[in-house]
């Protein structure tokens, strides 16, 4: 019995320490977004990827995306609110789509651009005004540019206009992010929402844009589980005491 212990306490060290999901400098998969911003990462053709967004008030999102030809991908999520604790669910009336195109690949001087498009807001759902308190991307464009300087440092911009516009604020937004890795299998990730279309008298947003961070680790073969801090400026008009936590669980597998 001690020696089964122990081979299966070498085991999963062994099955670790080669843990290849989206973070660390032995990461596998590139990143497709980076908290709530995209990314220009775009999922390779033939694999599967399954997210997970766990959030306050009982808030889950659900994805999941395929890569159907090189540098396109196709994507389906769903969530709700109070979905964890008690009391009724509040379901999302309909799921989101979300495509993406990658229109030039990372060259040496050049960083990679994708196109894409994305319905799929997070958190609660606003009926009287038609949104979510994060709203979806809508259509955009991202790009992406990664750098070596200590392991690996990755830059993203990002260009949006969501058609939640029944807040009266129809404005183009904007994005910035960064990820840097630490050591084979984590990383941290950043990310600046100016929230130039969430800052009018009917938005949530109170003009400061959202500040967000969080860590990624990979743990298995393309398995990939996260921490998020979201509005550590806190801009949100209504609940903003404090930023908000919450889990991040993604699994990528081949299909063929």
């Amino acid at each position: 019995m001690k020696n089964l212990k122990v081979f299966i306490i070498i085991t999963i060290i062994s099955s670790l320490s080669y843990a290849q999901g989206t973070a660390g400098t032995n990461a596998k998969f590139e990143y497709r977004s980076l908290i709530d911003l995209p990314s220009a990462g775009v999922l390779e053709k033939g694999y599967v990827g399954i997210s997970l967004d766990v959030m306050p008030l009982g808030v889950m999102v659900s994805k999941i995306e395929v890569g159907v030809f090189d540098n396109f991908s196709f994507g389906i999520s769903y969530g709700g609110s109070n979905i964890i604790g008690s009391g009724e669910i509040d379901f999302y009336k309909l799921p989101g789509v979300n495509l993406k195109l990658r229109v030039m690949d990372e060259t040496e001087g050049l960083p990679a651009l994708t196109l894409g498009f994305d319905m799929q807001g997070k958190g609660t759902f606003d009926d009287d005004i038609n949104r979510w308190q994060i709203k979806s991307p809508g259509f955009y464009a991202a790009a992406s540019k990664n750098f070596e300087f200590f392991g690996y440092l990755s830059l993203h911009g990002v260009v949006n206009y969501s058609f939640e516009r029944d807040d009266n604020d129809k404005d183009l937004n904007l994005g910035v992010g960064l990820e840097k890795t630490v050591g084979g299998k984590v990383s941290a990730v950043a990310e600046y929402d100016f929230a130039i279309n969430d800052n009018n008298p009917l938005s949530f947003g109170d003009g400061n844009g959202y500040l967000n961070i969080g860590v990624r680790w990979s743990v298995g073969e393309g398995f990939t589980i996260g921490m998020n801090l979201r509005d550590l400026l806190d801009n949100k008009k209504l609940n903003s005491a404090r930023a908000d936590r919450g889990l991040f669980v993604e699994y990528i597998k081949s299909i063929f």
